[in-house]
């Protein structure tokens, strides 16, 4: 990934090129520590790298106009360049993770896309770290660093191969045979799973109309549902502020440059250990256990930090958070970061890669991922204004979502550990809700539980 926009953003050499006013507020004693990045044009930079549209050349493409900046206005175009190519595969990646996997790991396969996520943050962060010590030109190592995993995307998309899901429905299906034994094993049987594949096939074009407009219909009402509310919930967790605002926020609490973007360093190791953890579990554990897990987590961490604030920087910021308190920040963004990498991190992609009948999937993804896209731009755009008014209520906001989306889990979501994705149409049929709205689905081979 190119600069995460967090350590980026807080670097001397990337402020005086293009924030000078943001670093003369830095070095003001008396500014108030929640205003200190506060700055419309900066949020716009920030979330512009969280857009969405479609892939690879785009993302070559951003990562060198990013790298021969001159203005911001090129920045943000680059940035606006980078979210396209992130939303197109954030969409793409889980899904073909989904259709490939075998059912009982599928939750571990699709859990990689937001791994891999991740170790990309990681490295962005390492990228500043190292910038933020070069003098005038570090920020444009921060971001053309971007130009080596666009080679790899491109590269990548143009060498692996369809799907067997995607190859029935455009009538493929001897090309559906040999990936599918590809995919499973030469001495695997994969005629049942073919069977449901061709099976699910023939279901979605029986439907005359579009799969968005189906989704306006009362039996894709549950699908529709789920389709925002999981794509809002993964909003509101806050994971804005330790995915993007890490460094910005430890930097708040009193911490150097230098430092902030270790701490934002520290945090990304604590997450990629936590993300591998609900790998080796969620195929065992099931979702709605590790939704309910880090739901308690984030709750109690988001209420601590608003607690410290609170009591520490008051609702003026003037006054410096004394060492002891920042550090005990640092260790709950990492308890939160591990809430969140065992939860709704690597589980959201999980869920809308897998949880969609193959008639309204496109659609629901689609909608899905265009919801997601504008809530991290208005987030990105707003979160550093919404701590310079609100202070420290900010987290005790998040906290607040957190109680509302692990209630909706409880109550809404439906387990689909081991369930084949041909027939997670049973899934919705079965449950005590949305059975009243869906119609009874045709028998499988393997219609797995509630």
């Amino acid at each position: 990934m190119a600069g995460d926009g967090g350590g980026l953003t807080q670097m001397e050499s990337f402020l005086e090129a293009f924030f000078p006013e943001i670093l003369r507020k830095m070095s003001n004693a008396k500014q108030d520590t929640y205003c200190i990045f506060d700055s419309q044009l900066l949020n716009t930079f920030v979330s512009g790298a969280n857009s969405m549209l479609i892939g690879g050349l785009l993302f070559l493409a951003g990562a060198l106009l990013n790298f021969t900046a001159v203005n911001i206005e090129m920045l943000i175009i680059g940035r606006i360049l980078l979210g396209v190519a992130v939303g197109f595969t954030s969409l793409s990646a889980p899904l073909y993770l989904a259709e490939i996997a075998p059912a009982r790991w599928r939750g571990a396969f699709t859990s990689t896309f937001h791994f891999f996520l991740n170790v990309g943050l990681f490295m962005a962060d390492l990228v500043d770290y190292g910038a933020n010590t070069i003098p005038r030109w570090g920020w444009r190592l921060s971001l053309g660093i971007g130009i080596v995993p666009a080679g790899f995307i491109v590269v990548g998309a143009a060498l692996i191969p369809d799907t067997p899901n995607s190859l029935v429905l455009r009538g493929k299906v001897d090309e559906a045979r040999a990936s599918l034994r590809r995919i499973r094993g030469l001495d695997t049987d994969i005629n049942a799973e073919l069977q449901d594949i061709i099976q699910a096939a023939e279901e979605d074009k029986m439907h005359e109309s579009g799969a968005l407009r189906r989704l306006g219909r009362r039996e894709y009402r549950p699908h529709l549902v789920m389709a925002v509310a999981m794509t809002v919930f993964f909003e509101l967790t806050g994971v804005i502020v330790v995915s993007i605002f890490t460094p910005l926020l430890f930097y708040t609490i009193g911490f150097t440059s230098q430092k902030a973007i270790l701490g934002s360093i520290i945090t990304d190791v604590v997450s990629l250990a936590s993300i591998v953890v609900a790998g080796l579990v969620v195929d065992r554990f099931g979702r709605r256990s590790l939704f309910f897990l880090g739901g308690v987590v984030l709750i109690l961490s988001l209420v601590a930090m608003a607690w410290i604030f609170g009591a520490q920087l008051g609702t003026n910021g003037e006054v410096a958070m004394p060492r002891g308190y920042a550090m005990a920040v640092v260790a709950l963004v990492c308890v939160y970061t591990a809430g969140f990498g065992v939860s709704w991190g690597p589980l959201s992609w999980v869920i809308t890669s897998e949880i969609f009948p193959l008639e309204v999937r496109s659609s629901a993804l689609g909608l899905s991922g265009a919801v997601s896209g504008l809530l991290t731009f208005a987030q990105s755009q707003s979160f550093m204004e919404m701590l310079c008014r609100f202070k420290y209520i900010t987290f005790g906001y998040y906290a607040w979502w957190v109680v509302v989306m692990t209630v909706f889990v409880a109550v809404f979501l439906p387990e689909t550990k081991g369930v084949p994705i041909e027939s997670m149409g049973a899934v919705w049929a079965q449950h005590r809700y949305w059975r009243r709205f869906v119609k009874p689905a045709p028998a499988t081979r393997a219609n797995g539980p509630v």
